[in-house]
């Protein structure tokens, strides 16, 4: 069974993970919870409570094994394996994630994008198919595929939910500035760019005083 841990932790758990991997890339084989921690931009203690919500990790006086340390914590985020993602609208946003080629390194696969015209010129070319809206279900269902990103236009993006969680989909990553309905099993995670800058905008001008 799974232990549920807070949001704010699994966040966190994934900037660890980044700074494992760097470390791990640059050879280095034990990292002390202050460094690792300085690395991530958290206290010490944060971190080594954040470690201890899924188990006990590391050696007093020689911190944390890197490597193992990273494959737990990709083991905890489901990373260990290529999980299949459709997206749904390749408008200019959608079509730069399909471009984007570092998912996969992340352990994420875009397989498919969807979108109502696809005939449309677009400037970037994929190695995967763009479809048919109308062919989203019956290309999720048989491949059981569990997550989707929606990048269609707000009016338009409950009746892609809908469709997505119909068809078995359970975790979506949405960038329609819309609060999406959907059912209590599945996970939405919202990304409004508007939303982000305009924090970046107010705390610039809180430290600029």
């Amino acid at each position: 069974m799974r232990v549920a841990i807070p949001k704010k932790t699994v966040y966190r758990l994934s900037v660890y993970l980044r700074c494992l991997e760097r470390l791990a890339e640059n050879g280095v084989q034990t990292a002390s919870s202050h460094a690792l921690a300085q690395a991530a931009g958290v206290k010490p203690t944060q971190l080594r409570k954040d470690l201890t919500s899924f188990g006990h990790f590391g050696t007093r006086g020689l911190g944390y094994n890197v490597v193992t340390l990273r494959e737990k914590i990709a083991e905890v985020l489901g990373r260990t394996q290529l999980q299949p993602v459709v997206l749904v609208g390749v408008g200019h946003l959608g079509s730069a994630l399909l471009a984007y080629k570092g998912f996969e390194k992340e352990s994420f696969e875009i397989v498919a994008g969807f979108d109502v015209d696809v005939k449309r010129k677009r400037r970037k070319t994929y190695s995967q198919p763009i479809l048919s809206l109308d062919k989203l279900e019956n290309f999720v269902r048989p491949r059981k595929i569990r997550m989707g990103i929606i990048t269609v236009p707000t009016s338009a993006a409950q009746d892609v939910a809908n469709r997505l969680v119909a068809a078995g989909v359970n975790a979506i990553l949405n960038f329609s500035p819309i609060v999406l309905r959907v059912p209590n099993n599945v996970v939405i995670s919202n990304v409004n760019l508007a939303i982000e800058l305009e924090n970046l905008s107010y705390f610039r001008s809180l430290a600029e005083g």
